[in-house]
């Protein structure tokens, strides 16, 4: 098979709101090839991955996307590894193009799953897929009394884990941040797992993370996710070093392999947390997986948008322990929920199940897109690049 078409939908809600929710918008992937379809999702500004598909070379290492992928076989996972590796080196200075290319990767793992008539995980060389233990991720209320209540919904619901994250965490008081952990703890019981993500608030000043240990460590708190940016190694095992029994987590800024596997070898990291829709898709995920394995640091996966996404974000380590963890967002916009026509919701005990069915196991729901399509014209010079496709399958 050849790959024929490449094709971007840019949804998002009517209004965008300025909060830490990756649900207002999406950049959804399809891919034909030998007449079959595959679908992905890019974790990134929809526009600007775009436009990394399809702008006009600068210079040899500085190519469109779409250079490197049109026409190139697709006939089993070497090619699909071929063609990430050839984008990287054609799109080298092309800073936007592993996120584009993340969504393309999903989208050729869909495809060939669907052919193959297997799910990914089993392309990717697990026999099996463990079940994995969600914990409910959403966003801090603006108060204390919010958070309660939010950790309250959490429980009644039968999660037994949850992260609360951003909103104000981290940009008031020690004294601030330290009641809406207490909330959160009192919330969800002394029995749940608490995870608590800083969204990089400290950029990457020790000890405003620092002075908030203790209160994370009275909550008995597993992990501080983020309180840096992805590139503060330093920081990172500095605070490692003052944190006990707390566990730093980072990865989700990762948008390359050498990125994760700094943090893994340098960051003194608990948990590495990838995004299947950012670091370059399922391929650069699956080696984070597996060197993350050899580093001995717990992998889980990043995705706070469509079950989609979910899914391929759960390929990359399918055979994980049992009851391993991963991330499922509780209060994502309608428009995460409307992209496919069925979702991955736990089960009677709790857990999440990677779908049996070829692919990612999922199906889009082209019917629901149309009031979230974004219309787009991309012209150079008077030539059209890109014009919003046609939603069909």
């Amino acid at each position: 098979m050849r790959i024929e078409a490449v094709d971007f939908f840019y949804l998002s809600m009517p209004e965008v709101l300025d909060v830490g929710d990756g649900s207002q918008d999406a950049l959804l992937v399809r891919v034909a090839a030998g007449g079959h379809v595959g679908w992905g999702e890019c974790e990134a500004a929809p526009l600007v991955s775009i436009a990394s598909f399809v702008c006009p070379m600068s210079h040899s290492a500085c190519k469109p996307v779409r250079d490197s992928v049109l026409g190139q076989r697709i006939d089993g996972p070497d090619d699909i590894r071929r063609i990430g590796d050839l984008t990287r080196a054609q799109s080298l200075d092309l800073l936007q193009a592993e996120h584009t290319l993340s969504g393309i990767d999903m989208a050729l793992w869909d495809l060939l799953g669907r052919v193959r008539g297997e799910p990914v995980y089993r392309l990717l060389g697990d026999r099996v897929a463990t079940p994995k233990l969600p914990y409910a991720s959403q966003l801090f209320g603006d108060d204390p009394a919010t958070t309660y209540a939010l950790a309250q919904q959490v429980r009644r619901s039968g999660y037994r884990a949850a992260k609360f994250g951003w909103g104000p965490y981290g940009r008031g008081s020690v004294a601030d941040d330290a009641l809406q952990v207490a909330a959160a703890r009192e919330g969800l019981g002394d029995e749940g797992v608490l995870l608590i993500d800083a969204g990089t608030v400290w950029l990457d000043d020790v000890a405003l993370a620092a002075a908030r240990l203790p209160a994370l460590q009275a909550a008995a708190v597993g992990w501080l996710e983020e309180p840096f940016i992805s590139g503060a190694l330093g920081a990172y095992r500095a605070l490692a070093q003052r944190a006990g029994a707390v566990r730093l987590a980072a990865g989700e800024g990762c948008h390359n392999y050498s990125m994760a596997e700094h943090l893994l070898h340098h960051a003194d990291l608990g948990y590495i947390q990838i995004d299947a829709g950012r670091i370059g898709g399922i391929s650069v995920a699956r080696r984070v997986a597996e060197a993350a394995n050899a580093a001995g640091v717990t992998y889980v996966n990043h995705t706070f948008t469509s079950h989609l996404a979910l899914s391929a974000s759960l390929q990359p380590y399918a055979a994980s322990a049992p009851g391993a963890i991963c991330e499922y967002p509780v209060e994502p916009r309608q428009l995460a929920l409307d992209i496919t026509r069925s979702h991955l919701l736990p089960d009677a005990d709790g857990f999440i199940r990677l779908p049996e069915g070829p692919g990612l196991g999922l199906e889009v729901a082209i019917e629901r897109l149309a009031p979230y399509l974004v219309d787009v014209v991309i012209e150079v010079r008077g030539r059209t690049l890109y014009r919003t496709p046609v939603l069909m399958t």
